[in-house]
């Protein structure tokens, strides 16, 4: 049984290890070498995964099956897109799971989580916020991602870069309203 709960500092070294094997996992076939591993390095570090956890903008939530951590999500409140049109505007700033867990619910349970919170009705995560809209950047060339996130409400409004390594990549940004 998957339980979606808060991450705490004490998941950070795992969380690092998910967050890039889950990175690596889907990207890899597609990017060179010294561009991931730059971009890993960059982003996935324990020490890394405890700063964005003592963050009081970063909501991550982590999906477990018997102690073992099988995907996570992280919102990022109060981050601004110049294309996307908000007042309080949250990013989801990642969401990933491992391929062997893909397609048995686990995706949309961190999606429910990260959506709750931003409504202000996830563990008082988020609290009492005024977020209006959610907005994320998916790669244009990750099709199965693109629907999952159609499927949950998001919209296409605009695309930026995504830099990985020494790589400038198209990546489509899509937003939602949150319902209050």
């Amino acid at each position: 049984m998957t339980t979606i709960r808060p991450a705490n500092l004490d998941d950070a070294d795992a969380l690092a290890q998910l967050a890039e094997q889950t990175f690596r996992d889907t990207f890899t076939l597609d990017d060179g070498t010294e561009d991931m591993d730059l971009y890993c390095r960059d982003s996935f570090s324990g020490d890394i995964q405890r700063q964005e956890l003592l963050d009081t903008n970063y909501v991550t939530f982590v999906a477990e099956v018997d102690g073992k951590l099988v995907g996570f999500a992280q919102l990022l409140v109060l981050s601004h897109k110049e294309s996307v049109d908000a007042t309080c505007p949250a990013e989801l700033h990642r969401l990933y799971v491992l391929n062997g867990w893909q397609g048995q619910g686990v995706a949309q349970g961190l999606m429910n989580a990260v959506l709750a919170a931003a409504e202000g009705g996830g563990d008082g995560c988020v609290g009492e916020s005024d977020t209006d809209i959610i907005w994320l950047g998916v790669w244009e060339h990750n099709p199965r991602a693109i629907r999952f996130y159609e499927k949950n409400g998001f919209k296409e409004v605009g695309e930026h870069v995504f830099q990985l390594g020494d790589d400038a990549q198209r990546d489509l940004l899509m937003a939602r309203e949150i319902a209050r």
